[in-house]
């Protein structure tokens, strides 16, 4: 039996979030046993263990949302670049959304064919979403058999013509075939809206213009026809990439009356806000758009209060030609934030200056994550049975983003030359390092995961 000791002065330990020394013992990948305390009497390899010094250890990040786009768009990001990039960023779990890649993953068929692109070139563990369109209501069944861990819809145009967004009368027939199935159906909740047209005249250049394109009213009206139906089927609904504060209330009220609804929010909307922009600055354009500062700081609120369930990246990138930074022409670029790589930084980055404690980001971007793409029986938590995924980290320390460090196949980001807070010294997936200071493993290591199998065995069909 292959054994790896991992040990630190610093292991979060407990759900309550203590840290203190200790060592985890992976075997065969699993978590076989923590040891708590500074004297650890069993066996130790110094070739094959590791000693983090006081590194903080605690469960690798399950990012559950980011565009992989391959096959057919691996030019914006392939799975060798999006899991490097989430390697070097303590990310140990991706969930691929099933849209920009061609196919996309709305059939079995598509599905497969994903599958066998992410197989060959994985630097960590992958799991994947289904899409939901007008139509493909009898896939649905085959993809959960097959260990899909849920669907994704768009209520509005999805930017791309392959993935056409839905009805509410094809919202019915999908949720009759997911009532009695343990799937999610996600939502990117925004809805066609009358605009004054004089909010949208002004110069394309001008970050204001696009953001009043894109009003709250829209995430508000979405996610009021997503909360009716939840109510109706109770089948579990997710809302991704909540940018409006506005809908939080009509969520609020939803769970009140016992609808299974969860939602996220994301790095840019917490990072990032629309007073700061500067004009033609198209690398900050993603739908729903990042808003302004007092927005912000109530999604925050929101996040401290436990009101949105978890925090993910949606990382969305695009080759630089379509973010037309020549132009600057935020009405006709393409919408989506790379931000894979740097979640964790991000994240801790803002957390800590309001006081949140480092057990917070395990809860909202390891176990709730983990817990909705199906996968909390073996990923998120370091507790015994769970996979040995770590990530080994310094919590006081900060770089700067910069272009030589981004490891996404595209390197235009709205984070370059931000000072972070959180330096990734090694990444570990069930027990083998995959990243480590710079150097990431020369062989692909990640396993393909499914909603309902354990150790990456499918119900494939």
């Amino acid at each position: 039996m292959a054994t790896v000791r991992i040990k630190s002065k610093r292991v979060l330990l407990g759900d309550n979030g203590g840290i203190g020394p200790g060592v985890l013992e992976i075997t065969n990948g699993k978590i076989t046993s923590i040891i708590e305390g500074e004297n650890y009497n069993g066996s130790w390899d110094s070739q094959t263990d590791i000693d983090a010094g006081a590194h903080l250890v605690m469960p690798g990040i399950v990012d559950s949302h980011v565009h992989v786009n391959e096959p057919g768009r691996t030019e914006w990001e392939g799975y060798e670049t999006a899991t490097r990039a989430a390697a070097a960023g303590g990310i140990t779990t991706i969930v691929d959304m099933p849209l920009n890649c061609i196919p996309s993953t709305i059939s079995l068929d598509a599905f497969n064919t994903k599958l066998d692109y992410a197989a060959k070139m994985a630097a960590v563990d992958v799991a994947f979403w289904g899409g939901v369109v007008p139509g493909n209501q009898l896939e649905l069944k085959p993809m959960i058999a097959a260990g899909i861990s849920g669907f994704k819809c768009f209520l509005i145009h999805s930017g791309v013509e392959e993935f056409p967004h839905v009805s509410e009368a094809d919202l019915h027939k999908a949720m009759k075939e997911l009532q009695g199935t343990d799937s999610v159906l996600l939502f990117h909740a925004e809805v066609e809206t009358q605009l004054d047209p004089e909010d949208t005249q002004s110069s394309p250049t001008a970050y204001q213009t696009f953001l009043n394109s894109r009003p709250k009213a829209m995430e508000n009206g979405a996610i009021e026809l997503v909360a009716k139906l939840c109510l109706q089927y109770r089948v579990p609904c997710h809302i991704v990439h909540l940018s409006s504060a506005e809908a939080l209330p009509i969520i609020l009220d939803a769970r009140k009356q016992g609808a299974p609804i969860t939602v996220e929010t994301c790095h840019h909307y917490l990072s990032l806000d629309a007073e700061t922009v500067p004009s033609g600055a198209t690398q900050f354009k993603c739908c729903p758009p990042i808003r302004e500062k007092e927005n912000q700081e109530k999604l925050w609120q929101a996040v401290i209060n436990g009101d949105i369930d978890l925090i993910v990246s949606d990382h969305s990138p695009c080759t630089a030609d379509l973010k037309l930074t020549k132009e600057g022409d935020f009405m006709k670029a393409w919408g989506g934030i790379s931000s894979l790589q740097f979640g964790l930084s991000l994240f801790w980055t803002g957390a800590r200056s309001r006081g949140l404690h480092i057990h917070e980001i395990v809860h909202l971007m390891c176990e709730r994550t983990a817990q909705l793409a199906g996968l909390s029986d073996r990923k998120g938590q370091l507790k015994v049975g769970m996979d040995g995924d770590v990530v080994i980290w310094d919590p006081e320390s900060e770089f700067k983003v910069t272009r030589d460090k981004i490891e996404h196949r595209n390197k235009l980001t709205p984070y370059e030359g931000m000072i972070l807070k959180g330096v990734v010294h090694k990444t570990i997936v069930r027990g083998q390092v995959v990243y480590d200071s710079g150097v990431h493993s020369k062989t692909p290591l990640g396993k393909l995961l499914f909603r309902g199998a354990r150790d990456g065995v499918s119900a494939r069909l």
